[in-house]
């Protein structure tokens, strides 16, 4: 992840750490973003995310704003940069209930593949993120050690 790259994906920090959401346009990214500030996350990017050397910020002109459907573009409060630690892959097909390891091609992140209007979708990111931190570990599945 040397360099500098942006990309169309959303981006939310917890505590410093950085989770990419990853998906087709109208995949779900910016809402499952607006649903993952009620769980403790702050906005860093929403549509674009600009990613240089691990770390995620938003390109200047949408600092700050999340597309929020039906309502438009909503300013809201953000974090200027984070340090990602977490990939999550919004492709809508249910997961496996006990998934192998994955990591995101692109970055070598851990990644989660989620159905991203799941009501549980935010616990699981939080759950994910723990555990790609170390904070909680995984008896089996994709992030067990």
């Amino acid at each position: 992840m040397r360099g500098r790259r942006q990309i169309h994906a959303s981006c939310v920090d917890r505590d410093g750490a950085g989770v990419l959401l990853l998906g087709q346009p109208g995949a779900g990214k910016s809402d499952l973003a607006l649903r993952l500030l009620d769980h403790g996350f702050a906005l860093v990017a929403d549509d674009q995310v600009l990613i240089e050397d691990g770390e995620a910020a938003a390109p200047a002109a949408l600092a700050g704003l999340l597309e929020v459907r039906g309502l438009g573009l909503v300013h809201l409060p953000y974090r200027e940069r984070t340090r990602l630690a977490l990939a999550v892959a919004l492709d809508g097909a249910p997961p496996p209930r006990l998934p192998p390891p994955e990591t995101d091609p692109w970055s070598g992140l851990p990644l989660l593949r989620l159905d991203p209007f799941a009501a549980s979708a935010p616990s699981r990111i939080a759950l994910a993120l723990d555990c790609a931190l170390g904070r909680r570990t995984a008896a089996a599945g994709g992030f067990a050690p």
